[in-house]
């Protein structure tokens, strides 16, 4: 039985969580290791993705998804990065650049677009990031200017997750002056658009099997390209953004899970001064911490997930729930390696991978220092409401 607290799925939830389970124990987990240590994308994982309909279990059935709900999501990436942290970041871009079409897209943007997700796994990015504005997204100083009958996008995007293997991209630019109001729109830009490229890939620290790319644009693209309204980009990233904090969350959980379990484990049978290590209350005591913290990271990741589904505002409940459950996973990993000790530092080892994995959680989808600024604003919102 284990100690930590497990999420009551319903029964389609728990479908997808098992079909996730078996693919992250025969296939992924295997491979993470070689992954890291290669910095390689997982091409011979993206099959298996696509096959079990994972990669596009979210989407609407009318596009060839299965309209899965975000608990199932959460509970797939959660069991996929306990295995793999960077097969799961995969799967939390394409959500990522899939939802600003689903919340704003035409009909024919995601016949094409949600389809191609669904159908084929050709990936969509969300292009929201630049050197000067990442946790700041008003700030983006690409720019699109009316041309013709379309769209002239000039400009460059940075920390594109999976945007060396994506083949379109959500571009968002800023379509007014400085200070407009409603002064960003998003749009859709094949990747083999002339003047779109690709030119840069980041050599991370962890993750390691994703690609994470620059975008340079001197693009031209129909009218038809505005994803939503004229405007509104700025609106449809944000919530997007509270979507995927509940992702992310899902993600943190997973590794945290990896790194506690291997701990546990060792505590429990290595033996210093004729008697487990668990017993004593030093690493006792700290394992303990991390399976309450754990508990609770689960237990606000799923009630995010559950208040999503339901159709209520997560604004709130989801930026709690990333904020929580990367910190306690950041606490996990890190005691996990003190657990292991020299073991814990050296490679190959599935602490030392989750340690440098889980760091990047605490900083994609908004910072935590932007999680408690949005936190912070909803606290006096309503104490001056009350």
């Amino acid at each position: 039985m284990s100690v930590i607290w497990m999420p009551r799925l319903d029964d389609e939830a728990e479908i997808w969580r098992g079909r996730a389970a078996e693919l992250t124990t025969t296939r992924f987990a295997p491979l993470a290791d070689t992954i890291d240590r290669e910095q390689r994308y997982p091409e011979e994982h993206l099959p298996h993705l696509l096959n079990s309909g994972i990669s596009g279990m979210f989407l609407p059935k009318a596009f060839g998804g299965a309209g899965a709900s975000l608990v199932s999501l959460s509970a797939v990436v959660e069991t996929v990065a306990s295995g793999c942290a960077s097969t799961a970041a995969i799967l939390a871009a394409l959500s990522l650049g899939a939802f600003p079409v689903l919340l704003g897209g035409s009909e024919e943007q995601k016949e094409v677009l949600l389809g191609g997700l669904a159908c084929k796994g050709e990936a969509v990015n969300f292009a929201l990031s630049e050197r000067g504005a990442g946790s700041d997204p008003a700030a983006v100083e690409t720019v699109a200017v009316k041309e013709g009958e379309g769209w002239r996008i000039r400009g460059e995007k940075c920390w594109l997750g999976n945007g060396g293997h994506s083949k379109h991209f959500i571009v968002f630019a800023r379509t007014a002056e400085v200070g407009v109001r409603n002064n960003i729109t998003a749009f859709w830009v094949p990747r083999n658009t002339q003047g779109a490229v690709v030119d840069f890939y980041e050599d991370k620290m962890g993750i390691r099997g994703t690609t994470t790319t620059n975008l340079k644009l001197d693009v031209s693209v129909p009218a038809s390209s505005v994803i939503g309204q004229e405007g509104e980009g700025l609106k449809l990233a944000l919530s997007t953004l509270n979507i995927g904090r509940i992702v992310v969350a899902a993600q943190s959980v997973g590794i945290a899970l990896c790194a506690y379990a291997e701990a546990a484990k060792f505590a429990a049978n290595r033996a210093t001064f004729g008697r487990a290590i668990i017993d004593h209350q030093g690493v006792g005591f700290m394992l303990a911490d991390c399976a309450t913290q754990l508990s609770a990271a689960r237990m606000m990741l799923y009630e995010a997930a559950a208040a999503f589904d339901r159709g209520e505002d997560i604004s709130t409940l989801g930026g709690m729930a990333k904020l929580y459950a990367s910190e306690a996973a950041h606490k996990v990993c890190d005691d996990a390696v003190q657990v292991l000790a020299g073991r814990g530092y050296v490679k190959p080892n599935a602490v030392e991978r989750c340690y440098r994995d889980q760091r990047i959680t605490e900083i994609y989808e908004g910072t935590s220092e932007i999680q408690r600024v949005v936190i912070a604003r909803a606290i006096k919102r309503s104490a001056v409401a009350a």
